[in-house]
């Protein structure tokens, strides 16, 4: 654990939260992560005994409490009260991330996994059919993990990197770049649909409602700030 030397209390909770990943797990156990095998999606880039470690410590510093999952093996991890009041500093991050810290993102930025499990995670499933709904993501550009199902049935969303062996009702095609700026709200949907950037293919009414259903990002209106405002300023 990172030791600063310092009673001052932003020290302090930094020795708690400033791990590497650490904060990302907070923030996933925030947006309602709390099985070890969806934070691996949600945090593929991050090695298994690693995450391990990292949960431990937060149970041992108390933002963390774990549970054995009922009828089933494994645990899932639930924040405690005084985890819960880090939402607020969660939020302000990504707000402050999207106003500053949204510059242009270099290629190992695209991380397919995470865009994934954030697209799945966003649907609006109450804006879709009524059944099952199969949906297929085609990134063409990629030589791993180019095809992604989407499975919707009764408000429970599944994500699979292999085909299931279901019909699927729509596929989606298009490059992880262009559909990591449609979830920032760099690119509107309908517009990347107009020009062919993001192109489907399948069940019309889909289509159709498919920027009704199809989430993006939560902090995807917040304005990027004026550049000339990172730059420090001295006047004599």
């Amino acid at each position: 654990m990172v030791d600063y030397g310092q009673f001052c209390p932003v020290a302090k909770a930094a020795e708690l939260i400033g791990e590497r990943w650490t904060i990302l797990i907070i923030r996933e156990l925030v947006l309602g992560t709390h099985r070890f095998s969806d934070f691996q999606r949600a945090l593929s880039r991050v090695s298994p005994s690693l995450l391990s470690k990292r949960l431990n410590d937060l149970e041992k510093a108390g933002i963390v409490i774990k549970k054995a999952q009922h009828g089933r093996k494994g645990f899932e991890y639930f924040l405690t009260p005084a985890g819960k009041q880090l939402s607020p500093v969660i939020e302000h991050l990504a707000t402050w991330g999207m106003r500053w810290a949204r510059g242009q993102l270099s290629d190992d930025e695209l991380d397919v996994d995470f865009l994934m499990w954030e697209i799945q995670r966003r649907l609006d499933t109450r804006a879709l059919p009524g059944g099952e709904t199969v949906l297929c993501f085609i990134f063409d550009e990629l030589e791993q993990f180019k095809s992604w199902w989407v499975v919707i049935q009764d408000g429970e969303v599944d994500l699979c990197t292999r085909n299931p062996g279901k019909d699927v009702d729509l596929y989606i095609s298009s490059t992880v770049r262009t559909m990591v700026e449609v979830w920032e709200g760099d690119l509107e949907l309908s517009s990347a649909l107009r020009k062919n950037l993001v192109k489907p293919n399948g069940n019309r009414q889909l289509i159709k409602t498919l920027p009704e259903w199809f989430g993006i990002c939560l902090y995807a209106d917040v304005q990027r700030g004026d550049p000339a405002l990172m730059q420090m300023v001295c006047e004599n």
